[in-house]
């Protein structure tokens, strides 16, 4: 018997994260997922989610719009439908310098951490 999920992010209502005032979905529990973290992340013009690390959790993102993430501070324009990984220990951030693009990102976090509203093992650098 084959187990799936098909969920629409636009169902799921918008939250924030708690360190920034990005809006996130969460989507893992909807997905039924144990295995991995899903969000989808939604950056409005101008914002900037907190950069951060995983202990333990590799992260990958997918860019359903054009967008652009930081790495260790570079920032990078990663075009619609690429795919970025990064290694758990790497500083990364999303953050939108255009003044009218929204930027929407598949978020994947595995192994997943801590719970989906307390993602556990996140780590900011307080002299960031």
């Amino acid at each position: 018997m084959a187990e799936f999920s098909v969920v629409d992010p636009e169902d799921v209502p918008k939250d924030q994260f708690n360190t920034c005032e990005t809006a996130v979905r969460k989507l893992t529990d909807r997905l039924g997922a144990t295995e991995v973290r899903v969000n989808q992340v939604i950056v409005e013009p101008g914002e900037v989610t907190t950069p951060h690390t995983h202990d333990g959790q590799e992260e990958v993102f997918v860019a359903m719009t054009d967008g652009q993430i930081s790495i260790e501070g570079d920032v990078h324009d990663v075009s619609q439908g690429s795919v970025v990984r990064v290694h758990p220990d790497t500083v990364r951030n999303l953050l939108n310098r255009t003044d009218d693009a929204t930027h929407v990102w598949l978020a994947f976090g595995a192994p997943p951490v801590g719970t989906v509203d307390d993602f556990g093992s996140y780590v900011v650098d307080d002299e960031g």
